[in-house]
C-alpha cells in the first residue's frame, strides 16, 4: 500500500489546478455574477442551475443537493475516485511528483486503480496507433480510405489497429509494468488457456474518452470474413468503462457543444468521423447501446438547457433507425432543448453521405428540420388506416398515449392538436381532451407527487445571489430552524458570507463578534469554525489556506456544506465595499445588544420584588449601558463598533 500523501504535497495540488478549469471538462459554466460560475449541478437533475463555483475560493457548492468542497472533493464525487487517486490525478494534469510519508516518491505499482486502468488504456492506444502502420494492418488502412479517411483523419481520431496475433498487446502491457490482473480488469486482455490473451484481435480500433478525456474502453470493427466475432466488439463493462454512461467523440465535442448549444446524435464511430470532417464539429454517438437517460445527462451539462439548445438524431431511415427514434422520443422529456430528427436522402448515415454527396450534403443534414415528437407521431399514425374509422380510433389510442406522457401542459395541448391534424379528427378539443385524461389516469396510477411544471424545473439562486427560500439542511444543530425570511437569519448569513468571502472588509471587528451573536444555529455552527480557524483576519494574507482551515473545522458535512455553500453565494448588494460590510456588522451588533436588554428587562420583570437591591442595581446599569451603546450604533455606524 502506498503512503500517506505529503500535506504540502496535496496543499500544491490543490493550488495548481483550477477548479474552474476541472469542472469545465464535465459541464458548461457561465458568469454568475461576484466572480463566480454557475451550471447544472452533475451530482443531481436539475433544469435551472443551481451549481456555483467560486474559482477564487476554490470552491463549488449546489444550492440544489447541498453538495461542495474543492476541487478534489470535485473530482472524488464525480468519477467516484479515493481521495489518494485524486490526488494523483490532478498531480499527473499540474506535472507534480508526490511524496509518500511511508515510501518516499510514488512507485507505479502503488497508484490507485482507477488511474493504473487509465494509463493502461493510453498505453494501448499508442500501441494500436503504431501498429495502424505495419504491413499487417493494410486491411485496416484500405477500410478507412474506401469510407473517405486518409492518415491525417486517422491520427485526429487516434485510430488503431489491434495485431492478429494472440496476445502482442498483451505481452507489450506487461513490459509496461502491469499486471495480469489490472490487464483482465481493464477488459484490454480475457483468460486465455494458457494467461490472458489480448481481447482485440485483428480488428480497427477506435479510443473511447470520457468527458474529462481520458481514455477508458475502445471499439473494434471486424476487417476479415474469418473473424467470427461481432461486427462491432466493445470494451466490456469495467471499473472505467459503463457503455451507459459514455459517448463518443464527447472529447472533442464537448467545447463545441457548449459553445453552440448543439449537438447532433448519430449512430457509429465513422459517422461521428464524417461529421466532425466535415465540419459538424457537435457530433458523438453512443458506444453500441441504446441513446438513454445517462447520456441524456452529460449533454444536458453541456447544453445548459437554455432556450435555444438543440439536439438533432441522425438515425437510419430503416425500421431499426424508426425504432431507436421512437425509444429517443421516450425520453424526449428529459430535455429542456427541443429535440429534432435528420433522416438522409436514400436511408444514408453521414460516413455514406459524405461519400456519395460531400460535405455540404453532412451539414445540411445536421440543421434541424423535423421535431422528434412529429417524426414519432407519423410512425405510430402511419401503422394504421386513416380512411376507417377504426384505423383513426386505433391510431388515436396508441398515438394520444405517447403524447400524454409530455409533462408540459402547453406543449401537450399544441402536440395534441397536431395529432388531431395527423389522424384527420376535425374536434381538435376531443384529442386535447383525450390526451390529458390519459395523463390523469397514469399520474394518479402512478402516484407521481412530482413537479409536474415540465420544463421548468427546480429553481436555483437568483442573480441577486441567493439560493431559492429554503431552510437548512436537518443538521446536528440545536434551536429553531433556519428561515431565510426572517430579516436577522438574513443579515447574518450575509455577514458571514462576507467573513469568508471578503474577510478584510469584515476585519479585525468580526473577529471579537461572539458565536452567540448569530441567531440561526447553523450560522452560530459557521461563526465557531472561522473561530477556530483563527478567524477572518486569517483570510487576508491567504484566503484558500484559511477557507480550508474553517473546512477543517467543521464538526460534520451538513455544517462543512454550509460554509462551501456561503463560500460561494454570490451578494445581495450592487456594491460589496467597506460602507456594505459595515451595515451588516451593526446590524448583527444591534440586534445581539437589543436581544440582551430585552433578556435583562424580562428578568427583572419575572423577579419582580425578590431581586437583590445590589443585583437591580447591576443590572438596571448593564441596561442603560447597552441602550447608550445601541444609540451609538444607530447613529455612528461601524465606527462605533
Amino acid at each position: 500500500m502506498a503512503g500517506r500523501i505529503n500535506d504540502d504535497d496535496v496543499k500544491a495540488v490543490r493550488d495548481a489546478v483550477p477548479i474552474d478549469a476541472v469542472v469545465s471538462e464535465y459541464l458548461q459554466l457561465r458568469n454568475a455574477g461576484g466572480g463566480n460560475l454557475k451550471g447544472l449541478c452533475p451530482f443531481h437533475d436539475e433544469k435551472s442551475p443551481s451549481f456555483q463555483v467560486s474559482p477564487s475560493k476554490g470552491l463549488f457548492h449546489c444550492f440544489g443537493c447541498q453538495e461542495g468542497g474543492d476541487t478534489i472533493a470535485f473530482v472524488m464525487k464525480i468519477d467516484h475516485l479515493s481521495f489518494s487517486e485524486t490526488v494523483e490525478r490532478l498531480a499527473a494534469k499540474a506535472g507534480i511528483t508526490l511524496r509518500y510519508e511511508e515510501g518516499g516518491y510514488n512507485p507505479s505499482h502503488q497508484r490507485g486503480e482507477r488511474i493504473r486502468l487509465i494509463e493502461a488504456h493510453q498505453a494501448a492506444a499508442e500501441f494500436y496507433v503504431r501498429a495502424l502502420e505495419s504491413p499487417e494492418a493494410e486491411i485496416a488502412r484500405a477500410f478507412l480510405a474506401e469510407r473517405g479517411f486518409d492518415q491525417e483523419a486517422a491520427t485526429h481520431f487516434r485510430v488503431g489497429y489491434s495485431p492478429a496475433g494472440w496476445d502482442h498487446l498483451t505481452r507489450y502491457l506487461r513490459g509496461k509494468g502491469f499486471s495480469d490482473k489490472e490487464l483482465i480488469t481493464s477488459g484490454l486482455s480475457q483468460d486465455g488457456r494458457r494467461g490472458p490473451i489480448d481481447r482485440f484481435r485483428g480488428r480497427l480500433m477506435w479510443p473511447i474518452s470520457d468527458t474529462a478525456g481520458d481514455i477508458v474502453g475502445f471499439g473494434a470493427r471486424k476487417l476479415r470474413d474469418d473473424d467470427n466475432g461481432p461486427k462491432y466488439l466493445n470494451t466490456p463493462e469495467t471499473p472505467v468503462y459503463k457503455k451507459s454512461q459514455v459517448l463518443y467523440g464527447i472529447d472533442l465535442a464537448k467545447k463545441d457543444i457548449a459553445k453552440a448549444s448543439r449537438a447532433v446524435v448519430v449512430e457509429g464511430y465513422t459517422d461521428v468521423m464524417a461529421c466532425h470532417l466535415a465540419g459538424v464539429t457537435t457530433a458523438i454517438a453512443t458506444c453500441g447501446t441504446a441513446f438513454g437517460n445517462d447520456h441524456i445527462k452529460i449533454l444536458r451539462r453541456l447544453l445548459m438547457d437554455n432556450g435555444s439548445a438543440r439536439v438533432i438524431f441522425t438515425f437510419d431511415g430503416d425500421s431499426a433507425g424508426q425504432k431507436a427514434a421512437l425509444r429517443a422520443f421516450e425520453d424526449d422529456q428529459k430535455f429542456a432543448a427541443e429535440t429534432y430528427i435528420a433522416i438522409a436522402p436514400d436511408g444514408m448515415d453521414p460516413c455514406d453521405l459524405r461519400l456519395v454527396k460531400g460535405d455540404d450534403a453532412v451539414r445540411d443534414l445536421a440543421e434541424p428540420r423535423t421535431p422528434l415528437f412529429e417524426f414519432a407521431l407519423r410512425q405510430i399514425v402511419g401503422r394504421y388506416d386513416l380512411e376507417t374509422p377504426a384505423g383513426r380510433a386505433a391510431a388515436l389510442d396508441e398515438a394520444a398515449a405517447v403524447v400524454a406522457k409530455i409533462k408540459t401542459s402547453s406543449v401537450q395541448r399544441e402536440v395534441a392538436v397536431q395529432l388531431a391534424g395527423l389522424v384527420g379528427i376535425l374536434d381538435q378539443e376531443f384529442v386535447v381532451h383525450r390526451v390529458a385524461q390519459l395523463a390523469r389516469w397514469a399520474r394518479d396510477k402512478g402516484g407521481d407527487h412530482q413537479d409536474r411544471g415540465g420544463r421548468g424545473g427546480p429553481q436555483g439562486g437568483g442573480p441577486r445571489g441567493g439560493p431559492p427560500q429554503q431552510t437548512a439542511p436537518a443538521p446536528a444543530f440545536s434551536g429553531p430552524a433556519l428561515n431565510l425570511r426572517s430579516p436577522a437569519h438574513r443579515t447574518e448569513r450575509e455577514l458571514l458570507k462576507l467573513a469568508l468571502q471578503r474577510p478584510a472588509l469584515v476585519s479585525p471587528a468580526f473577529d471579537a463578534y461572539g458565536v452567540d451573536e448569530f441567531t440561526a444555529p447553523p450560522y452560530a455552527a459557521v461563526r465557531r469554525c472561522i473561530e477556530e480557524a483563527g478567524g477572518a483576519e486569517q483570510g487576508i494574507t491567504d484566503d484558500r489556506a484559511y477557507l480550508g482551515a474553517v473546512l477543517d473545522a467543521a464538526p460534520d458535512n451538513t455544517v462543512r456544506n454550509l460554509v462551501t455553500e456561503l463560500a460561494v453565494e454570490v451578494f445581495h448588494g450592487r456594491t460589496i465595499d467597506e460602507t456594505y460590510a459595515g451595515m451588516h456588522l451593526v446590524h448583527v451588533r444591534l440586534r445581539a445588544v437589543d436581544r440582551r436588554i430585552a433578556d435583562v428587562q424580562s428578568s427583572l420583570a419575572r423577579l419582580g420584588n425578590h431581586v437583590a437591591p445590589q443585583d437591580l442595581a447591576a443590572a438596571q446599569n448593564e441596561v442603560w449601558v447597552l441602550q447608550q451603546y445601541a444609540q451609538t450604533l444607530r447613529a455612528h455606524g461601524a465606527a462605533a463598533l
